[in-house]
């Protein structure tokens, strides 16, 4: 038997509702609240939230000597419209440039690290 259910996953970044809207553009829902503590309610009842943090520093990726901390698989049927549309939204490449793989790394506007995977 579970103990607990998870919540929302949470991001820091130094600005919350600017993050949210950008992973509003990429996954769709409602951005809700102000301030250091805004969430993004998805479809399908998920959530990802965003709370401020003034001296946040970006993971660095690849970095085998550093923390990645975490990243977001994005599950697409297409990765080039994909890519197209998260690199207009705000997003930069990490490691996209082998297009035989089944997926390709990018970073939000704040440097967290996603892929984006049609597997």
């Amino acid at each position: 038997m579970a103990v607990a259910e998870l919540g929302p996953v949470v991001l820091d970044c130094p600005e919350p509702r600017a993050l949210a809207r950008f992973y509003a553009e990429v996954l769709g829902g409602t951005v809700e609240g102000e301030g250091d503590w805004v969430d993004l309610k998805l479809p399908g009842g998920r959530e990802l939230a965003f709370q401020a943090a003034p001296g946040f520093v970006p993971p660095k990726w690849p970095a085998p000597d550093d923390s990645q901390q975490f990243h977001l698989d994005l599950t697409v049927t297409d990765l080039d419209a994909a890519e197209k549309a998260v690199l207009e939204a705000g997003a930069r490449p990490l490691d996209a440039a082998d297009r035989t793989r089944t997926f390709r790394v990018y970073a939000d506007p704040a440097g967290h690290p996603f892929c984006l995977c049609a597997c």
